[in-house]
């Protein structure tokens, strides 16, 4: 039997050339692009007009101004980063062409890092218009977090990227009837994240649970700085620490999927 064929140097030119791949399938497509900026937009609209009326009717939350807003735009970087890096994976699945791909010179590593660039891409066509509303309708400046924005947005991006990872590989190992993890994974995190309350309000034992989880220290970071008017650089620091040991993880987890779904042929049987 013949040595198999090491594959290539790693090479920024396949990554370039599946980004645009994906580019070209989701500029072809309005309906693709439309819905980019439709759930955001109509989340923040939603809880935007709510926090309005809490402004006008509850002396904390006046005191507390935009943790509503500032908590749904940050939670759709953690949900929609996760979600443009899935579709984009998901792309190949309902194509079929994911044996294609992983016949051709194109690593495992170089697919995950083009899937990663794909779902900033992605998130920023749905998230720059939808904060340029919030700061029409509402007044609130999410840019204005100068660089807190850039510590949560390093953290929620991270944090999407390592369950897009694993989600990816799961659907690898198992099939399209394991589709809809990507779809509703992220939603197992959100009661623990505490995403729009802070950790004090679980019971202790949930608050354990919760600390370990990176996104938690993000949203807990954001209510620091427009309540408390302070940059929690601890909090950061322990987010980034758990994301990278996730990342890592979610990673070593994806090559074994992949391996596995090689060996047992769910590479062709893409099907429920």
């Amino acid at each position: 039997m013949s040595a198999p064929i090491p594959y290539a140097a790693f090479s920024l030119r396949r990554i370039a050339a599946m980004i645009l791949r994906y580019w070209y399938l989701m500029r072809s497509s309005w309906p693709r692009l439309l819905e980019l900026i439709y759930w955001p937009m109509v989340q923040m609209l939603m809880w935007g007009f709510l926090q309005s009326y809490v402004d006008q009717n509850a002396t904390f939350f006046a005191r507390a101004g935009g943790t509503l807003i500032g908590a749904v735009l940050l939670w759709d970087v953690l949900f929609r980063g996760q979600l443009g890096f899935s579709i984009s994976f998901l792309e190949e699945m309902w194509a079929r062409n994911m044996g294609n791909l992983m016949m051709s010179p194109l690593r495992p590593l170089e697919f995950v890092l083009a899937l990663m660039v794909m779902s900033i891409v992605r998130l920023a066509i749905g998230m720059v218009p939808v904060t340029l509303v919030a700061l029409w309708f509402f007044d609130f400046n999410l840019y204005a977090l100068g660089f807190g924005l850039a510590a949560f947005f390093l953290n929620l991006i991270l944090t999407s990227w390592a369950v897009g990872i694993l989600v990816s590989g799961l659907i690898l190992r198992n099939g399209m009837g394991a589709e809809g993890l990507a779809w509703t994974f992220m939603f197992l995190l959100l009661p623990l994240a505490c995403v729009y309350y802070p950790v004090a309000i679980l019971p202790g034992w949930l608050q354990t649970m919760a600390w370990l989880l990176p996104p938690t220290y993000v949203f807990e970071g954001m209510r620091a700085i427009l309540i408390e008017r302070t940059f929690r650089v601890d909090l950061m620091l322990m987010a980034f620490v758990l994301n990278a040991a996730y990342f890592l993880l979610a990673v070593a987890g994806f090559l074994r999927l992949l391996d596995s779904a090689r060996r047992y042929g769910s590479l062709i049987q893409t099907g429920e």
